[in-house]
């Protein structure tokens, strides 16, 4: 019994994997997401208190910040940075090119320069891609089998973010390929957002597209309203917008994501390079819709719809 202090103290001390998170929403409303990294960290061996640290920062929908944030976790250091988003990526590879960086929810990730492949990432980067093309194409399905009338619709869409002005592009092909017309709306500034509107409805749009970058739930639930007010069925990028209200969202199951992101870093940790590790597709998408808002709209949901459909709110 006298002995077991001294063997506690000659006993090697467990490394601790320190990982960044870059995320471009604040840590309350992303809880979700993040404990489902924790939980596939667990599965993979690690805890928090023992040999595993999680860092956070969060642009907080100001995506200028994404280069100061990613420097500050640099310098921590951290062992492993996972980025959310194509933004946040590109920054976090900017700041470093030593640091393996796990990329979640980029799109065309060859295209935008962030890897050299997708097989091979080359680099400091890997993670998880999609493909902006097939994105769209759903995108524009689902909004014109809800909203069957539709024949022209608007992309309210922040062309200042590259990736988002390549979704745009990738957009009007997916509009052309089903005979409907695609406008462009460009909204750089959020004090823009309400104008955007009323340009839409100028422009005869039957239906909107929205990406404009990560906004604040205020933005969000903002954005959300002037749809309503205008009677414009739209649909977003994630299901943020739905439970505010929004009619429908389609894009990737976040929470999976963040658990998969554990595999990455555990590779990563235990020596993995990341110009070796073969980026990955999404685990998951989801198709949300609201049944409120559909009804306000007076709009129904088409049985093979909503047989694809994740969840009605």
């Amino acid at each position: 019994m006298l002995s077991a202090p001294v063997w506690a103290q000659e006993r090697k001390a467990e490394r601790v994997v320190r990982v960044g998170v870059l995320d471009p929403l604040p840590p309350a409303t992303n809880a979700a997401n993040i404990e489902q990294l924790r939980k596939g960290l667990r599965a993979a061996g690690y805890s928090e208190g023992r040999n595993l640290a999680i860092e956070y920062r969060a642009s907080e929908g100001r995506a200028g910040r994404y280069a100061r944030l990613a420097e500050e976790l640099v310098r921590l250091p951290v062992d492993v940075l996972i980025a959310r988003g194509t933004q946040a990526a590109l920054s976090a590879k900017n700041v470093t090119h030593e640091l393996p960086i796990v990329a979640l929810g980029v799109n065309d990730p060859v295209d935008t320069g962030l890897v050299a492949s997708l097989e091979r990432p080359g680099g400091n980067v890997t993670g998880i891609a999609f493909l902006i093309k097939d994105l769209e194409t759903r995108r524009v399905d689902a909004l014109r089998a809800l909203a069957p009338k539709t024949r022209r619709i608007a992309g309210l869409m922040n062309t200042g973010n590259p990736a988002i002005a390549h979704a745009w592009k990738m957009l009007e092909e997916a509009a052309r390929g089903f005979k409907l017309e695609a406008v462009l709306v460009d909204v750089r500034k959020r004090s823009q957002i309400e104008a955007a509107f009323d340009d839409a409805r100028s422009r005869d749009a039957d239906a909107l597209i929205v990406q404009l970058g990560s906004l604040g739930a205020a933005q969000r639930q903002s954005v959300v309203e002037l749809a309503a007010r205008h009677r414009l069925p739209a649909i977003y990028p994630s299901r943020q917008y739905v439970d505010a209200g929004g009619l429908v969202s389609y894009g990737m199951d976040a929470a999976q994501l963040f658990y998969r992101a554990a595999a990455f870093v555990d590779r990563l940790a235990r020596g993995a390079k990341a110009a070796e590790l073969a980026m990955e597709a999404p685990p998951k998408f989801e198709l949300v819709i609201n049944r409120k808002t559909l009804r306000s709209l007076g709009l129904v949901i088409p049985p093979d719809l909503l047989l694809r459909s994740n969840e009605i709110v």
